[in-house]
């Protein structure tokens, strides 16, 4: 028996990485999941990966008319959803001088107003006792250089998780931030060997973390073994944001 047998799952995001790990994670575990990208090659390949029990919606997450084109299609097939992670996300370097307008606004507008609105716009299909996931970062912990657009953009999630928990308490709908540190996936490979053997050196074990490490936390989250757990923020970083 799986942990989320019979669940209906939504993750954004997940053509790669920590989200696609989720999915797959969530399949073994008996989810039903759409799974969101904005490239549908890479969209197609991620759920031929998956196998079964999935359907790819091609979209981009800091578009409205996309997310609503996504729970559109939730609610034709499924007509419910259990289980959100949103997961959706971008971090590009910029420092404090160099910040542009259009480096802002494209980090906010999918960080921070995309994930806003993939959890109001899911809220009338939500089942009463679901689970929220949102993707923050501990960045918003750590002064890593030349991303404070980023760890802002993600540092906002920290502060919707604690008010959403008390506007959908009547609902039983928990909340929390599932905050990923260093992990080895395509999103870092701009920062090449150089970078990525910085973020590896600040972390107590010395490697970055695995996709799979996360997606066994996103599990926690969104199974009732996480049941007395809601408005948390919850670091899986190896320990790099607690030293």
């Amino acid at each position: 028996m799986g942990k989320l047998d019979g669940k209906v799952a939504v993750i954004t995001g997940a053509t790669s990485g920590m989200a696609l790990a989720t999915a797959k994670l969530f399949v073994a575990e008996g989810a039903y999941v759409f799974i969101t990208g904005r490239r549908k090659d890479k969209l197609d390949e991620a759920a031929a990966s998956i196998g079964s029990n999935v359907t790819p919606v091609q979209g981009d997450s800091a578009n409205l008319a996309d997310l609503d084109r996504l729970y559109e299609t939730v609610k034709r097939e499924k007509g419910r959803i259990d289980v959100l992670f949103a997961s959706a996300g971008l971090g590009e370097a910029a420092k404090i001088g160099e910040i542009t307008e259009e480096h802002f606004d494209k980090t906010f507008g999918l960080n921070t107003r995309g994930t806003l609105f993939t959890v109001q716009k899911a809220l009338p299909l939500f089942s009463n006792g679901g689970s929220i996931i949102l993707n923050g970062s501990v960045a918003h912990w750590k002064g890593f250089p030349a991303f404070g657009v980023y760890a802002g953009s993600k540092a906002a999630l920290r502060a919707f998780a604690r008010s959403w928990v008390v506007d959908l308490k009547d609902r039983n709908i928990r909340v929390n931030v599932l905050s990923p540190g260093s992990v080895d996936t395509p999103i870092l490979d701009p920062i090449g060997p150089q970078g990525k053997a910085y973020f590896a050196s600040l972390i107590p074990r010395g490697t970055m973390g695995r996709p799979e490490e996360i997606a066994t936390v996103a599990l926690f989250l969104a199974s009732d073994d996480s049941s007395y757990v809601n408005g948390a923020e919850l670091c899986v970083d190896g320990g790099a944001a607690q030293i």
